[in-house]
């Protein structure tokens, strides 16, 4: 009769699942104004695997975006290429140069302000913004340190959604969804550590954040005082969803709040074959193969030759091939290394062949990598790759070389110790299988997810109202004033009373006295 009854429950349990999801308001073909407002490669994969998923489940996209695809059914490109500078191959020394904080913070500021500033004085921008009608019915934008982007949901009073294509930007989250990120917990993006796991460590990232928050307050303070754009004369809407680059396995798991939804690895595209001849040289390789890029923004052949002779003679050393994305001609190339301007990344870290990725640690690379379970020996130069590799050797799978002490012993070792060492091999195979083990894929949650916002009218209820308060109520300034003003009262008595018993005492004592006398 037990059983009976459970098997009762439980069917009536999964009666209900489905009718609840057969009750859902249906949401017809949206019309998506989406923006890119950084102009680079590696950012727009992210926005592109995201439109094509709202494409294929058919809402209309307009997008307005410097790298073209080409116009499909529900997909109408305009080229802003001229007005955003694309960001690609540039000099090596451009981005070391960039890792303090206060040069980063405002490259970023004034890159996303002038950017914004463009976009908005385009002809074909102006159009969408003086129509009477309501054409859009939700924004899509890419806001990685400031929504100035979210101006145009102000016009077109609709909801805006962000995407973030990198680990989350902790200086702005207060600002975006209302809470601070703890830092005896949380790393900011541009800390050197995954985790802050030591005092040492607690310190510097709080130091580190804290010094960035105002970093990035006093630049936007300054651009807004010195040349304002329309955006800073109104109330920019909060998004009503942010979809962010991330995935618990390659970025610490932390408190986030109901409005983020994780897409990590959405740009991950099916394999496709491999070049007849770069298959050949893959094939042809008894002893595995080393894969070697620094991404698709920095140039290589910007190292300087100092840093390239250490890794020719290294990679001359080692019995595996090797696959070296390089600019133009090198010279004194060894025998076992392979050469190109381009490779097709995602497809050759698929291979069974593969040994060993060598890379910069850019959040698209990390994902190829962890995906298809090959381990990485990280040479970071700027920004989040620091933390990006340091997740990696967290997770047992990657070595980390500093590139300004990279030595030629330093680097052969750490090659022969990921390749002969089968435990960095296990490592990568489980964060793999722990990365694809999730309950939809990302192009389904981003199509639920932008779909519940306009089901509900840009989902306010997700909103935490920590939004509300200002700062000094979020860090509960006022409560902590408030005790302390009550314990000074409290104390202020207690020491009135002891000087009153105090000066009482004295006088009955001396009265006594003046009695006995």
């Amino acid at each position: 009769m037990t059983s009976h009854y459970g098997v009762l429950m439980i069917a009536f349990g999964m009666c209900l699942g489905i009718c609840q999801v057969i009750v859902l308001p249906p949401v017809g073909a949206a019309n998506i104004l989406a923006v890119q407002t950084l102009a680079a490669k590696s950012h727009w994969n992210v926005m592109r695997a995201m439109l094509r998923a709202l494409t294929d489940r058919g809402h209309t996209v307009t997008v307005f975006t410097p790298f073209l695809d080409g116009n499909r059914d529900g997909y109408t490109e305009v080229d802003v290429s001229g007005d955003l500078k694309v960001r690609v191959g540039l000099n090596v020394s451009r981005y070391l140069g960039m890792q303090t904080v206060p040069m980063f913070v405002a490259y970023m500021v004034n890159s996303t302000r002038t950017n914004c500033g463009s976009i908005f004085k385009d002809r074909r921008m102006r159009e969408i913004f003086d129509s009477k009608s309501r054409i859009f019915d939700v924004v899509v934008a890419e806001a990685l340190w400031l929504d100035c982007v979210s101006y145009a949901a102000n016009v077109l009073q609709i909801p805006i959604i962000y995407v973030i294509p990198s680990p989350i930007v902790t200086h702005w989250e207060r600002s975006y969804f209302g809470h601070f990120p703890n830092p005896a917990a949380v790393s900011n993006v541009m800390f050197w550590r995954s985790v802050p796991k030591i005092f040492a460590d607690r310190l510097a990232n709080t130091l580190h954040t804290v010094y960035g928050s105002w970093w990035l307050w006093r630049e936007g303070r300054r651009h807004r005082q010195n040349k304002p754009l329309p955006s800073d004369a109104v109330d920019l809407v909060k998004p009503s969803l942010t979809f962010f680059n991330t995935h618990f396995i390659t970025e610490p798991p932390r408190p986030l709040s109901p409005d983020t939804v994780q897409i990590g690895g959405i740009h991950l595209a099916p394999p496709e074959p491999i070049p007849r001849d770069i298959l050949e040289f893959i094939d042809d390789a008894p002893h595995g193969v080393i894969y070697f890029t620094l991404g698709s923004v920095v140039l290589m052949s910007s190292l300087s030759e100092n840093v390239v002779s250490v890794f020719r003679e290294c990679f001359s050393q080692i019995p595996q091939k090797v696959l070296w994305k390089y600019e133009g001609d090198m010279k004194d190339k060894p025998k076992n290394v392979m050469t190109r301007k381009w490779f097709p990344q995602r497809d050759i870290l698929l291979h069974p062949n593969m040994k060993l990725f060598i890379s910069h640690g850019g959040i698209s690379g990390v994902y190829e990598t962890v995906d298809a379970g090959v381990p990485v020996l990280g040479i970071s130069i700027f920004y989040d790759q620091p933390r990006n590799i340091d997740n990696l050797v967290n997770a047992g799978m990657a070595i980390s070389i500093d590139i300004h002490s990279i030595t030629k012993d330093k680097l052969l070792n750490a090659i022969l110790q990921i390749v002969n060492d089968e435990k960095y091999q296990k490592k990568a195979k489980i964060a793999s299988e722990r990365f694809k083990d999730r309950p939809m894929s990302p192009a389904d949650s981003v199509v639920y997810w932008t779909e519940y916002v306009l089901r509900h009218n840009g989902a306010p209820h997700l909103k935490s109202h920590a939004l509300n308060l200002t700062w000094y109520q979020y860090f509960l300034v006022d409560v902590i004033i408030t005790f302390l003003s009550i314990a000074f009262i409290v104390l202020f008595i207690i020491c009135y009373l002891l000087k009153m018993v105090y000066k009482n005492y004295l006088k009955y004592a001396h009265n006594g006295k003046a009695k006995r006398e």
